[in-house]
């Protein structure tokens, strides 16, 4: 694979853990893709700068400079999620550009959503666009998707998805993530984190389900009415009839991150939790047992750095989306391309409206 010429938009902390997983590819992968950090660029120049400085970027041109670059080749979008779109549409302007990855979500609002669906007809000029939904690959989940399509489980019947945080308890933390206390769908929690359990759902059950009905609840006075804390969702799915529900909570005491799905088939069921990354959980009528599968960090046969025996976890995860980005050599990953996230952000919108009724009818 020809070097790839890499610029950032966007310096904050998810920034930060995106160059720490670039930067760690040499050391899981015997074929690591080769790359420069070319350029990062952000609003403020102080920000820039020192992200430069720190993390060995060659430059930290301003933005109307960044995006006129005629040898950066490869775009990571991290800056808030209100300029997503903006800035997809302008890397996607640029000259050398050939592939983008677009951290979650993939806009703002449903005029952005069409525009993008109008923009994915043109094939973007062979252009790729990665989103970053990193749970997708950590090792035991990306194993159980492959089971799920590979072994049969028979006709899902019903499903739960969820995503679990608890820090927008404390005021303090809240006064730090003001600008993520936003109305549905810009902010609040089906948006920030219920978005990647919809992602797992979308990936194990397909496009086109429909929202049905939504709950909201968790209250501060320093919260809008319309930035949920804590959502449900409940589901259905026309292909196979099955019913289901997606949660996202930013206010579930005693729990740092936990990601965690079930789904219930005819003919059997599987299930995982992230307290537990190195592991699935599977079941099969026919046998009458329930067993654990597992996979550790192995990422056979791409690779299995330190052992496949060591449990997984976030940055891991991320560092493997890294190697997926950049050198597509992973026939069991399932990627997450600009049509998934797209149908992610349909549900996050329709979430949003389904919540504005649930206020509504109850007086909130």
């Amino acid at each position: 694979m020809k070097k790839a010429n890499i610029g950032f938009v966007g310096a904050g902390g998810i920034a930060r853990s995106h160059v720490f997983a670039l930067n760690s590819l040499k050391y899981f992968y015997n074929d690591p893709p080769d790359f420069d950090l070319m350029a990062v660029t952000s609003a403020r120049q102080e920000s820039r700068e020192g992200f430069a400085g720190d993390f060995g970027f060659s430059s930290a041109p301003a933005p109307d400079e960044f995006f006129a670059d005629r040898q950066i080749d490869t775009v990571f979008i991290l800056g808030p999620n209100k300029v997503h779109y903006l800035h997809l549409k302008s890397a996607l302007d640029m000259p050398a550009v050939k592939r983008i990855y677009l951290e979650k979500p993939v806009c703002s609002g449903q005029s952005e959503e069409e525009d993008i669906g109008r923009m994915l007809g043109t094939g973007f000029n062979g252009k790729s666009v990665q989103v970053g939904f990193q749970f997708l690959m950590g090792s035991a989940v990306r194993e159980a998707l492959a089971w799920w399509r590979e072994k049969d489980f028979g006709k899902p019947l019903h499903f739960s998805f969820t995503l679990r945080h608890s820090d927008y308890l404390h005021p303090a933390y809240r006064e730090k993530r003001r600008t993520r206390l936003t109305a549905a769908p810009d902010g609040g929690a089906m948006a920030d984190l219920g978005s990647h359990a919809l992602s797992l759902m979308v990936a194990f059950l397909g496009h086109d389900i429909q929202i049905t009905s939504a709950l909201q609840s968790g209250e501060f006075p320093d919260v809008p009415a319309g930035s949920d804390l804590y959502s449900e969702i409940s589901l259905f799915d026309p292909k196979t009839r099955a019913v289901g529900n997606v949660s996202g909570s930013r206010v579930s005491s005693g729990i740092g991150d936990m990601m965690a799905f079930e789904i219930y088939a005819e003919k059997g069921a599987i299930k995982y939790n992230s307290m537990f990354p190195d592991r699935f959980e599977y079941f099969f009528e026919e046998s009458g047992d329930w067993s654990v599968r597992f996979t550790g960090s192995s990422f056979k046969p791409v690779t299995s750095f330190p052992s496949g025996h060591v449990p997984g976890g976030w940055l891991r995860a991320l560092i493997h989306a890294h190697y997926v980005f950049l050198a597509g050599r992973d026939d069991i990953a399932f990627v997450p391309d600009l049509h998934h996230g797209l149908e992610v952000q349909r549900l996050v919108r329709e979430t949003a409206f389904n919540l504005e009724q649930f206020r509504k009818r109850t007086g909130r």
